[in-house]
């Protein structure tokens, strides 16, 4: 019997997304312990998506319904999709970039930043990693190791210096995305289709969330989280913090 294209892709998503719950839990651990550390101490968590589809993974986390309230976005134009495909890859080739939107951002000793790049390789990622580095603050990246491995030295993208993200922040965690992001052959067709990275993206981000909940309320630390506003009570609730973190949070 055939099986379908949609089963197939259902069945390489959920087959990806089991594989990154077995060899992720140490990670995602260590990752929500910073995230619910931040949290207590009543401080913003960064999250910086640089580079096209990326961006999906801060925005993920952002004023997102059961997500925390503490999370801050920087969605900077220059590599949004938004302000043109082809525009957003050439800046985020451009070395340097990175450096000045973490700085704009004001980022410094003791924040927590979570840099968001499936393939971990582009000069504004590794900008922005190393500007955080040099100002003291906490590194989370959400990559495919495997992806930045077999990524030549010389491919264009790349930051002069050739490093990785998964070299320069305190956790990985892996989506283990396999080179060129799409994982369905279809017959007759050279190119592969169905892209894997936003749903592992998302999966390993809101796995690290749940989980520093979870820690907090372990602790007796009942958290501001989102309530959408398309449901009861939607407005109401998310109103009692909206001054909390209004001015704090820059796209608020």
């Amino acid at each position: 019997m055939n099986i379908s294209v949609t089963t197939r892709y259902l069945h390489l998503i959920t087959d990806h997304l089991q594989q990154l719950h077995d060899t992720n839990q140490a990670a995602l651990l260590q990752a929500a312990r910073m995230v619910a550390e931040q949290v207590k101490a009543d401080k913003l968590v960064y999250a910086y998506g640089p580079g096209g589809h990326s961006n999906l993974g801060s925005q993920e986390l952002f004023f997102r319904a059961g997500g925390l309230m503490h999370v801050s976005a920087i969605l900077d134009e220059g590599t949004l999709l938004s302000g043109g495909a082809l525009r957003s890859m050439a800046i985020e080739r451009t070395p340097g970039y990175g450096r000045i939107v973490i700085a704009d951002y004001g980022l410094s000793e003791g924040d927590l930043l979570i840099l968001i790049n499936a393939y971990g390789i582009n000069a504004a990622l590794i900008d922005a990693a190393l500007e955080a580095r040099e100002r003291g603050v906490k590194l989370i990246g959400v990559t495919s190791v495997r992806h930045a491995q077999a990524t030549p030295a010389n491919h264009p993208a790349r930051h002069p210096s050739k490093k990785n993200l998964y070299e320069l922040v305190d956790v990985v965690l892996d989506s283990m995305i396999e080179v060129g992001d799409a994982v369905l052959q279809i017959e007759g067709i050279s190119q592969l289709v169905g892209p894997m990275s936003t749903f592992a993206t998302a999966y390993l981000l809101n796995s690290m969330v749940a989980e520093a909940v979870q820690l907090l309320a372990q602790e007796g630390v009942d958290p501001p989280i989102w309530r959408s506003g398309n449901a009861p009570d939607g407005d109401e609730l998310n109103n009692r913090f909206i001054q909390r973190f209004k001015g704090r949070i820059k796209k608020l």
